[in-house]
Formats: structure tokens, sequence, C-alpha cells
């Protein structure tokens, strides 16, 4: 038995009867809000963050494919529905610190009705448990490999959407099949780490250090083909943690009311 459903609607920040465009917009706001990197490794704040953005990955996977939005509708009924406390809606101005204005925080209420199950996968976060996962991938897997398959899958979610994003920035462009940087994409980093500049030059052959300094920097790419996204999780948590903040201020930009 899967239990109640977390309110996904919620989590996503939006109503119940989003469209799909709808929903992935949401999604690309609420994972750059939530994305562990946005913080040092050793952070604090880094398990609480880990969890929510699994929460979120979970909410898109559910409510992005049209089967599994129609069998949660169909298990939050079964339940009675998330109750007058856990209805999605319009912002209620007077609890503004709530994800999306809602009078109650979908993140505690998801973590408060969940079995707490811990898990290597959680970084730190304590409960690696997934109403999701465990609903629509069934019973008959072990924990680890449910765990592995889920990492699996926020990954390319996650990866998807980060690279559609960047695109719509002109922080990457097809090329031979592929979503690869554009200068832009390294000249967003800035005054780039040590270990940044050391993957730039370990990937482009006869290069040093001093070639890629300055206005040079704007032609660098990435010649063994990589995908940005593989470019983006070999870069120092640092350069990481900036380019999320970075793209995170542009894409909130474009929308309305954050």
């Amino acid at each position: 038995m899967s239990g109640r459903p977390p309110n996904y609607y919620a989590i996503l920040e939006i109503s119940e009867t989003a469209t799909t465009t709808q929903i992935r917009d949401a999604y690309k706001r609420a994972a750059l809000k939530t994305h562990p990197d946005r913080v040092p490794s050793d952070s604090p704040e880094r398990p609480e963050r880990t969890r929510k953005f699994q929460l979120v990955n979970d909410a898109y996977y559910t409510l992005s494919d049209p089967t599994r939005r129609r069998d949660y509708d169909a298990q939050r009924k079964l339940f009675g529905g998330f109750g007058s406390s856990r209805t999605s809606g319009a912002s209620n101005t007077n609890n503004s610190h709530m994800p999306g204005g809602f009078n109650f925080d979908p993140f505690a209420e998801a973590e408060a009705e969940q079995p707490q199950t811990g898990g290597p996968s959680t970084g730190g976060a304590g409960n690696a448990y997934s109403w999701a996962w465990n609903f629509f991938t069934g019973q008959n897997k072990n924990n680890q490999q449910r765990e592995r398959e889920r990492e699996q899958t926020e990954n390319a979610q996650f990866a998807d959407v980060f690279e559609e994003m960047l695109r719509e920035e002109g922080l990457a462009e097809e090329a031979d099949g592929r979503t690869q940087p554009t200068g832009k994409f390294w000249g967003m980093l800035g005054g780039l780490s040590g270990g940044a500049l050391g993957f730039i030059v370990a990937n482009v052959p006869g290069l040093v250090a001093g070639a890629v300094a300055g206005n040079r920097l704007g032609a660098i790419r990435d010649v063994k083909g990589k995908s940005v996204y593989s470019v983006f999780q070999e870069l120092p948590q640092a350069d990481r943690a900036r380019l999320l903040s970075q793209l995170a201020a542009k894409v909130f930009s474009h929308a309305v009311g954050i």
C-alpha cells in the first residue's frame, strides 16, 4: 500500500487544471529553486534541499505523463483529496511565506505523511521514500534498485529541462545532435576557478591556460562532444552553484509573479 499521495500540484505551485506546458515551466522554476548544487556540499542546507529536489522530481515525473497523472488523481480521490488545507489554488497574502502562497507547506506535509526509510541516495536528507516510485514502479524491486532507477530518472529529467533552459538563454546550442555549451555559457561563469579552467584545458588538445584567458574564453568549445549537462556535472561545485544561481535569475525574470 503506497499510502496517501503528496500534493504534487502544490509542490510545483500550480493549479490542478495546469496544462502540460505549465507543468514543465513550473518544474523548471522549482528545480532551480531547490537544486542541492546551489549550496556547498558541506552546507547544513544541503540535506533539506536534496529532499525537496527529490519531491520536485517526483511531482514532475507524476504530472508530466497523462497516464500517471490520471492514476495519481484517482488515488487522491480514493484518499478523499487533500482536504480543505491541502487544496491547490490562488495565493493568499496571509500565507506568502509558504511555497506559492499556499496555506500549508507541501514539502513538510509530504515528509510527515511518508514512512522514514533512509537510504544512501538522500545525501543526508534522512528520507529517501518516494510515493511516486513506490506506486508506479511497484514493489517487486529491492530498495537499492528502485533508488538507483529513481536517481537516473531524476538526472535525466533535470538534464532535459536544464539544457532547454540554456538553449533558451543562448547558453547552449545544438551541434552534431548534442546540446553543447556556447561561449556565453563559459562567460557566464565569470572568474573561473582553477578546477574549471583545468577542465577546459584538459578538453582542448594543445591549449594552455593562458590561451583561454580574456577574449579567447568565449571561443572555447568542448571538443570531446560532451553534452552541456555532462560539462556542468564535471565543473567544480562552486561553478555549478554560480551557473545555477545566474540561470535561476534569468528564468525567474521571465516569469510573472516570481
